[in-house]
């Protein structure tokens, strides 16, 4: 049985430096009994080149031998043309995103793919070790502090010398996810000073074993949702939130923002009024740009500087820029996947995994 592993970022167009498996994930599919096929240059933007593919036991091939494996591991939805070429009755593993796509759904139902959307994975124990949207989000969370560091004209840490003192930064961070707690872990070691917000109350003994400190607005609704997942407040709600928040971030040096809630809108929470009151210099990373964002000034995929001298960061896929590590790890999400659907790839939907996942199949929709 054969495993394709296709160029994400074949006509350049998708900002996508990632690869769905690297050449160490490549070597455990082919223990597993799979022959692979990698696309010519499919590794390249991720520091992966065609000869260490090949030195991993895989075969370099063209797209249409790729997309006519019987599995393919995808990163990104496949594109209009990239479903075509996709064989009959295939498995697809991927983010697949339907609520966003469904033409695509469609097309690939119609021709009987076995599609399992990585993002409808539950968030169990069991599940953790093939967790893309964790895996992703961890490094997003890294990635974005390191991208506010480099927009910041300051220390982030405090810095004594005989030329001066500077003062650690002022970070806070909003959205206390995997990404979110992941950006308090990294800013708190980059010595700045960290305050972080969830509308989710139980999160505070994670923000302060991090080192955080709990924003805590004194708010007459919970946002705490099913699953770990935030829910969307009321109208009503929104506003209380809003008015409360934007003082404190007037305060903050750098604003990482990363909530969001799966299938809507990201909800606003740096308003214009918070930006304005900022102080000259200050970043406001926006994790969310691409659904919508946390702050009202964001311009999704491009970095602003407001009149008041405030840089907006509306960058999106921060994992892409660390696509080595970012590659390994989804490959290795995808890989754990694999090995629980089995080496024949029998599709038990009593596995509360597969059937969650599976959207897909036989011709059929499943969810």
């Amino acid at each position: 049985m054969q495993l394709g592993i296709p160029n994400e970022n074949r006509d350049g167009s998708l900002n996508e430096n990632r690869v769905s498996a690297t050449p160490d994930v490549i070597k455990k599919i082919i223990k597993a009994g799979f022959s692979v096929v990698v696309e010519d240059g499919a590794g390249m933007h991720a520091g992966f080149f065609n000869e260490d593919y090949v030195k991993a036991g895989a075969k370099v091939g063209d797209v249409a031998e790729v997309f006519g494996a019987d599995v393919v591991f995808k990163i990104n939805p496949p594109t209009a043309q990239e479903a075509e070429f996709l064989r009959e009755k295939c498995v697809l593993l991927s983010l697949i995103f339907s609520h966003e796509n469904k033409n695509l759904v469609d097309f690939l139902k119609n021709k009987k793919i076995t599609v399992f959307a990585m993002e409808k994975l539950p968030r169990t124990s069991r599940a953790q070790s093939m967790d893309v949207l964790s895996s992703q989000a961890n490094i997003a969370g890294y990635r974005a502090v390191i991208e506010a560091g480099a927009h910041y004209g300051r220390f982030l840490p405090l810095m004594m010398t005989s030329a001066g003192m500077a003062k650690p930064a002022r970070v806070i961070v909003l959205g206390a996810g995997v990404a979110g707690l992941q950006a308090i872990a990294t800013a708190k070691r980059l010595g700045a000073n960290v305050e972080a917000y969830d509308v989710r109350p139980e999160v505070r003994e994670q923000i302060e074993s991090l080192g955080g400190k709990f924003i805590e607005l004194k708010m007459h609704e919970s946002g705490a949702g099913t699953g770990g997942y935030a829910k969307e407040l009321s109208e009503e709600g929104k506003k209380e939130q809003q008015r409360l928040l934007t003082e404190k971030l007037k305060t903050a040096d750098i604003i990482v923002a990363t909530a969001a809630i799966p299938g809507r809108k990201a909800p606003t929470l740096i308003t214009k009024e918070a930006v304005d009151g900022m102080r000259r210099g200050s970043v406001v990373i926006d994790l969310a740009a691409a659904t919508g964002g946390n702050c009202e000034c964001t311009q999704n995929g491009k970095v602003i500087t407001t009149d008041n001298g405030i840089k907006i960061v509306g960058t999106t896929n921060y994992p892409s820029l660390v696509p080595a590590d970012a590659s390994l790890f989804f490959g290795n999400n995808l890989y754990n996947f694999l090995v629980l659907l089995g080496p024949n790839l029998k599709i038990n939907f009593e596995d509360d995994l597969v059937a969650g996942t599976c959207i897909t199949y036989n011709g059929e929709m499943r969810q």
